[in-house]
């Protein structure tokens, strides 16, 4: 049963390596998998022809196909529920994404950081969590992990400011940010940041800052050495984006290293770590 509304998007559109070549190879399907399993559920929340309620109807047959309680042949589901069986990863990596993802079809405004941190606790955390489990690293790495796909997702919500408000109506940055910047979502048609926005946007980026420090302690307690290098290099690319966006306006173009940049400055955390650990 198809449950699909494809976007175009795909893993090489992602600011961030998705199973790279830094994943051991037999783990790497998996990976995809998972992907696969995000990617569909992120373009039903974000489909503009579904209705809400639609929306909320295939992201739960979705959960119910993975788990077994429908016996409707969701393929995505039907992947993932194999994967899952195979690596012994919890199921509660592939939920907690939906419950994100049924927030995006039903909800369009976050309070304050708190507020959209509830948010990435089930939108971003639970994709480091999964390769944590996969790799079969200890509980010890949770808390940097969720810090960095936490901060992760906040740089690509302030990377799509434009775009998210203008397609669907959405807004990740705080109201409260705004607010003391003395600003509504409005301002978020125009062709350049006001500054009240950029206040906001740069309160926001502080906020990302203080979990990227937190995030930087992951490498070093990741036991799987490709693992290790991989999470190096995704520390240094968040980094390089919190440095871009500080100086960029993501209203006037999305804010976006190059291919050589996003290889460089991977390059420059992978060898950070190894050097550390030599």
């Amino acid at each position: 049963m198809s449950v699909e509304a494809p976007s175009g998007k795909h893993a090489g559109t992602e600011n961030f390596p998705v199973g790279s070549i830094l994943i051991r190879a037999d783990l790497r399907p998996h990976v995809h998998a998972y992907y696969r399993f995000a990617r569909t559920a992120d373009d039903i929340a974000d489909s503009p022809d579904l209705a809400p309620e639609e929306k909320v109807r295939r992201l739960d047959l979705m959960g119910a196909a993975l788990i077994g309680e429908s016996t409707a042949d969701v393929e995505v589901s039907r992947g993932m529920r194999a994967s899952l069986a195979q690596t012994g990863v919890s199921p509660t990596t592939c939920l907690d994404l939906l419950v994100a993802f049924r927030w995006d079809a039903t909800r369009l405004r976050y309070r304050d950081w708190d507020d959209l941190m509830e948010y990435c606790r089930y939108s971003a955390n639970p994709v480091g969590r999964y390769l944590l489990e996969l790799h079969g690293e200890t509980a010890e790495t949770h808390g940097p992990s969720d810090a960095l796909c936490s901060a992760l997702q906040v740089i690509n919500h302030l990377q799509d400011l434009a775009d998210d408000y203008r397609a669907l109506d959405r807004v990740y940055l705080p109201q409260d940010a705004m607010a003391l910047g003395g600003i509504d979502v409005t301002a978020l048609a125009a062709p350049a940041s006001a500054p009240g926005l950029r206040l906001a946007i740069d309160r926001t980026l502080d906020r990302t800052a203080a979990l990227l420090v937190e995030a930087r302690r992951l490498p070093g307690l990741v036991r799987d050495r490709r693992l290790r290098w991989e999470c190096a290099a995704i520390v240094a690319l968040a980094h390089r984006l919190t440095a871009m966006l500080r100086v960029q306006d993501p209203l006037a173009r999305r804010v976006k290293l190059g291919k050589l940049g996003a290889l460089v400055t991977a390059l420059g955390g992978v060898l950070g770590v190894y050097g550390r650990a030599a």
